[in-house]
Parts: structure tokens; C-alpha cells; sequence
């Protein structure tokens, strides 16, 4: 299971760790680690959480005559977090970390889950990779859980209740779509392929919205005139 040409240095950072430290410590770092590579879970992967055990059991094979494993040392930092928006995460995008006393501004591609790790070439102190957490925090109205987005959307309570045309103005442009009468609350519509885009071993993920009733949404005949105008502009007449 182990990779032929990985350093003891790289073990410890698979698992987030900035270099040798004691076997609880390790031990919490993979629990850690390989809980959010499980190939199982919507964030999952099976090449990061392949490469987690390997890293661990290299570290154990190392441990029983590796001094810095024997004796108790100081706790080393934790790793920051990559935060990424929604966004960031559909489309990639720049963000900024700091190691230490260091800002580092680094890439996320797009596609990107929370759980997964973002490598940074020879980026510790020691000139090994560094491997960052990743998270996607919920900004705009727009949060990511696992593959797919979740927003939430007003809709007039007559088109909740007796049903009808919606228009939802997505990250994607507008979309609309039918509701039926009678819905259970809370009434949530899929949109396909709205999602996280596919990576790796994740499929492309889909777009939920929850509606909530509001009064300030239009009814369904603003929403109508609304889309007539947006298609029938002044050009398109003069046409």
C-alpha cells in the first residue's frame, strides 16, 4: 500500500502534520484525515484515502526507531484552512493562506470539495509538499454539501399553494421551473447539473432550492411579463 517513493515527510503531510510529531497525535491526524477521504462520502475520494493508509503505515513502520515518535514534542501548528466561497469552488479561484508568518497566495481548481486537501509544492518549511484542508463556506445564499449547491428562494404563497410558473435566478443565469399544487412544505426542487462540477471521481453535482413563501416575490403574472420582457428586448422588436 505504501508508494515506493514517498519520504517520511510526506507521510506527515498527507495527514496535515508539519512534520514528526507523537503517535496520538498521529493517530488523531489520520482519524482525521481518512474520515473525510472515505470513498463512501458525498466529499470523499478513493486515491486520497488510498494514499492516507499508505502515509500512516509508512509512519508506523518508521515509528518504533524514529526518535521524534518516541519522546513526547511540542504540538505543531495546525494547518490553515483553503476557504473557498461557492464560487470559488464551481469555477476555481485565487485565495490566501497564511503558514506561520508567511502569506501564501494560492490556486484552488475548479471542482474542489470541503474535505478535500489542496497540495502546495515544497511550500513547508522543510521544502517538502504541504497538503491544506479545504472548505467551502456558505456565502451569498449559496452553500456546497458535497457534490451539490443549496439556495433558498421566495415564491409568493398563491404559487406555493395552488402552484405555477417560477423564475429562480440561479448562479447560472435564470432558470425556470413548474410547481404543482399541493406540495408538502418545504417544497425543493432539483436542478440538474447545477452542481459542483464533476473532478476526479465525483460526478457533477446538482442544484437544490428551497422555497420559503414571501410576499415581495412577483406572482406569477409579473413573473411572466418579467421573462416576456427579458426575451422580446428593443432590438428584437425593431428586428
Amino acid at each position: 500500500m505504501t508508494s515506493p517513493g514517498q519520504t517520511l515527510n510526506e507521510a506527515f503531510a498527507v495527514l496535515g502534520l508539519h512534520g514528526p510529531t507523537d503517535q496520538a497525535e498521529v493517530a488523531r491526524a489520520f482519524r482525521m484525515a481518512v474520515k473525510g477521504a472515505r470513498p463512501d462520502l458525498p466529499a470523499g475520494d478513493a486515491e486520497r484515502f488510498r494514499r492516507v493508509i499508505a502515509a500512516y503505515r509508512l509512519i508506523q513502520s518508521r515509528g518504533g526507531g524514529h526518535p521524534a515518535l518516541a519522546a513526547p514534542v511540542a504540538r505543531p501548528a495546525a494547518l490553515p484552512v483553503v476557504g473557498l466561497t461557492p464560487l470559488q469552488a464551481l469555477s476555481g479561484g485565487d485565495t490566501t493562506v497564511r503558514l506561520g508568518t508567511r502569506s501564501l497566495r494560492v490556486r484552488a481548481p475548479a471542482g474542489m470539495r470541503t474535505g478535500e486537501h489542496l497540495r502546495l509544492k515544497k511550500a513547508a518549511d522543510d521544502g517538502s509538499d504541504l497538503y491544506l484542508p479545504v472548505l467551502i463556506r456558505p456565502t451569498d445564499g449559496l452553500a456546497a454539501l458535497g457534490d451539490d449547491l443549496h439556495m433558498r428562494w421566495g415564491a409568493s404563497p398563491r404559487v406555493l399553494t395552488d402552484g405555477g410558473r417560477i423564475e429562480i435566478d440561479t448562479h447560472a443565469g435564470p432558470r425556470s421551473a413548474w410547481l404543482t399544487p399541493g406540495l408538502q412544505s418545504p417544497i425543493r426542487l432539483r436542478l440538474r447539473d447545477l452542481g459542483l462540477p464533476a473532478r476526479g471521481t465525483h460526478r457533477a453535482g446538482h442544484l437544490f432550492v428551497t422555497f420559503f413563501a414571501s410576499e415581495d416575490a412577483p406572482s406569477a403574472a409579473e413573473d411572466l411579463l418579467a421573462r416576456f420582457t427579458r426575451v422580446w428586448t428593443p432590438d428584437r422588436l425593431a428586428a
